[in-house]
């Protein structure tokens, strides 16, 4: 009986994590791609090497990252750069690779709120 309930909990979390990987990311308000994570819509921007994350609460309002942490993670290719990102205003965290971020590359975000709450999201550009 255990083994049987180990079993459907592994399904059970298996197919939760599977659904939150294959929904598409919404269009943020500075025309990035957003997705949920750590309880917030991160909407990632890039533009040359400066990677961008804006911060906003559920009802897509600016939320202050004071006390954020973040980082992401740029896989081009078999090639990937870790980039640590910084408050720079009142809901932006941001940071510059070393190496423009073009098609193809996929963004993992790693976040950390203010209040603790953490998660991970991966865009594909």
């Amino acid at each position: 009986m255990k083994y049987a309930l180990a079993l459907v909990v592994a399904f059970a979390l298996t197919g939760a994590a599977v659904a939150q990987q294959n929904h598409e990311a919404q269009k943020g308000p500075n025309g990035g791609m957003m997705d949920d994570v750590a309880g917030v819509h991160a909407e990632l921007v890039t533009s040359g090497t400066t990677i961008t994350i804006n911060i906003f609460d559920g009802a897509v309002k600016p939320l202050a990252t004071k006390g954020f942490t973040a980082s992401v993670l740029v896989v081009r290719g078999s090639e990937r750069e870790p980039v640590i990102l910084t408050p720079t205003a009142e809901n932006v965290l941001k940071g510059d690779a070393k190496k423009p971020i073009g098609p193809g590359a996929a963004i993992t975000v790693t976040l950390k709120t203010a209040a603790g709450r953490s998660g991970q999201v991966k865009f594909k550009l």
